[in-house]
């Protein structure tokens, strides 16, 4: 069922008011991908079981499988039938259209990622289609994420490592952070100090000295892309400095992936698959809890 405007203006309102207890309590908001349903099962159990509030997000790829308004309306069903705090995020949104999409739809935040779409789009192109981003957002309320420049990698499992020498060279500077958040007026800036989308046969290092500066530097809220395989003591540090936001999605997706086929190996005969999933939900729920738990946001819901 569709949202009235009122509602989905109150939604923002209330996701405002999560990321500024965030930044006062010092906790993230775990923004965690979903494929399927299964996997926002995973999710919402995560958030009961932690009483955590979060996110779920798609980027375009679930878009075009699952629809904006179909993960409205599941995730609006499974708010209202566990009474949990959460949020819908449009994750790396490539255009001005598709991220009017989920403004329309009543998501509470929305990342517009111009670079996505077009690797080579100019610092010009990306604050131009940034700002009519956020100048559509005030119709609803919706918070507005985005970045200056092409984010790395992919969210998958790879088998290659990468160069920290050559991800370094993509780093946020404290500089260029505010002088796009000041051009921008957007909500949240996701920050480059080591998180690389995708996992990794070697774990990550973020900069948190860096991190610190930047947080020094501008007033809104900081986001952390590429979360999987990162060591948890990041995030830990993360939260304390004042990340209000990391997301995550190939860890999730490796531990769907890795107990389907087993579970499908260990059960060559059954041919109804829905049966199995329990044991795949609870891999992904695992993941999730333990992230919530690295990002300080247990027992953080609103009462």
């Amino acid at each position: 069922m569709a949202l009235t405007l009122r509602q989905i203006r109150k939604n923002c309102d209330d996701a405002r008011d999560a990321m500024a207890r965030a930044r006062a309590e010092h906790f993230a908001l775990g923004a965690f991908n979903l494929d399927n349903q299964e996997t926002l099962k995973a999710v919402i159990q995560a958030a009961v079981n932690k009483k955590a509030p979060l996110m779920v997000e798609i980027s375009q790829g679930e878009v075009d499988a699952l629809g904006v308004d179909n993960v409205r309306d599941m995730v609006d069903n499974y708010k209202a039938e566990y009474g949990i705090e959460v949020y819908i995020n449009l994750d790396h949104s490539p255009s001005v259209e598709a991220a009017k999409d989920g403004i329309e739809a009543g998501f509470e935040f929305i990342h517009i990622d111009i670079s996505q779409a077009k690797k080579d789009a100019s610092h010009e192109e990306i604050i131009a289609g940034t700002r009519e981003v956020v100048a559509y957002a005030k119709l609803t309320g919706a918070l507005v994420e985005s970045e200056p420049h092409y984010f790395g990698g992919g969210s998958n499992v790879f088998t290659e490592a990468f160069d920290y020498d050559e991800i370094k060279k993509t780093f946020s500077t404290p500089e260029g952070a505010k002088e796009f958040v000041d051009a921008t007026g957007i909500d949240t800036y996701a920050a480059a100090i080591g998180n690389l989308h995708g996992q990794y046969p070697v774990p990550k290092k973020l900069d948190l000295e860096l991190l610190q500066r930047i947080r020094d530097t501008i007033s809104c809220n900081i986001s952390l892309h590429g979360g999987s395989g990162t060591p948890g003591h990041y995030f830990v540090e993360a939260v304390k400095i004042g990340v209000s936001k990391v997301n995550i999605n190939s860890d999730m997706r490796a531990a769907y992936r890795k107990t389907l086929e087993k579970v499908l190996a260990d059960n060559p005969t059954e041919f109804a698959v829905v049966k199995l999933m329990d044991t795949v939900i609870d891999a992904v729920q695992l993941v999730v809890e333990e992230k919530i738990d690295m990002f300080n946001s247990a027992g953080k819901a609103k009462k």
